[in-house]
């Protein structure tokens, strides 16, 4: 059986929203009963860049449950803290894969790096109904642990999957992730196989190119910012465009095809699910030994 080429049936917008204490984010879609990304939930572009805003006022202590949430940061750095007692800050090209399962308080306060700027995205990822409960745990992945793999043209991060013999440090999630940033020169193409079924998308935030290559090597015209979601097949192909470099963020995963019901930053199978987390909030014994 020959290669199914995934065009790009999709580009979104991403929409500005106020999260947390305040904080200006670019959200390029978000959980809902729908769940047209699974097992994306979310995905977010945080950029403090407009003096206007004044101080980063970040995300107080809040509680999860039922995701795990990805932080990489492209500049600036986020202090985190969480009621298992970690502590510590995720710089430029650091990842946390943040695992909630049962329920996590934690509070994560970005700053600006040494151009004024923070720079970074934050990425959802659905838990099976098997593992909602299970133990919360962290991966924390320095910068330079995370393989590069470069090859003519091409440089691809390599966070969680595999790319051309390079495998990413995260390992052991359901979802089995493929996330990766990705740098294209001017012209040079990129081919990934990923199975048939899962979900495929990619966020653009520099550059531009086409994207969803058919076998004749036409795809969609795509430029920053902006987010290419890609249909059905088993192999992602993408081109630079001809004059510019074109930097994308992407992530592939196997959906679980599960009911969900999200409320803020709990999702969970069920309505008596969710008011179950929040009996436990009210109550003080959300967070489990």
């Amino acid at each position: 059986m020959g290669e199914s080429p995934r065009a790009a049936v999709q580009v979104i917008e991403p929409q500005f929203v106020i999260e947390g204490a305040g904080v200006l984010l670019r959200r390029s879609f978000g959980p809902s009963r729908a769940n047209p990304f699974d097992p994306f939930l979310l995905f977010d572009h945080f950029a403090f860049n407009d003096p206007i805003e004044g101080p980063i006022v970040g995300f107080p202590m809040h509680p999860h449950r039922g995701i795990e949430t990805v932080t990489y940061m492209l500049e600036g750095n986020t202090r985190h803290r969480d009621s298992l007692g970690n502590v510590g800050v995720i710089g430029p090209g650091d990842v946390q894969w943040m695992t909630s399962g049962r329920g996590i308080m934690h509070e994560e306060m970005p700053k600006r790096g040494p151009e004024g700027r923070v720079n970074g995205f934050q990425l959802w990822v659905n838990l099976p109904a098997a593992q909602k409960m299970g133990p919360p745990r962290y991966q924390e992945v320095a910068a330079d642990s995370i393989p590069a793999q470069e090859q003519a043209g091409v440089k691809a991060r390599v966070v969680a999957g595999r790319f051309d013999g390079v495998v990413g440090p995260v390992t052991e999630i359901a979802a089995q992730p493929v996330y990766m940033d990705v740098t294209l020169q001017p012209g040079t193409g990129f081919f990934l196989p990923i199975p048939a079924g899962h979900t495929a998308i990619a966020y653009i935030f520099e550059g531009s190119g086409e994207f969803g290559l058919d076998a004749s090597g036409k795809g969609e015209l795509v430029e920053a910012v902006k987010m290419a979601v890609f249909g059905e097949g088993d192999q992602l192909r993408i081109r630079a465009a001809p004059e510019a470099a074109v930097r994308f963020m992407l992530m592939a995963g196997a959906p679980f095809k599960e009911q969900i019901v999200p409320y803020g930053p709990f999702v969970m199978n069920t309505e008596d699910e969710i008011r179950q987390a929040l009996a436990e909030l009210r109550s003080g014994t959300f967070v489990k030994d």
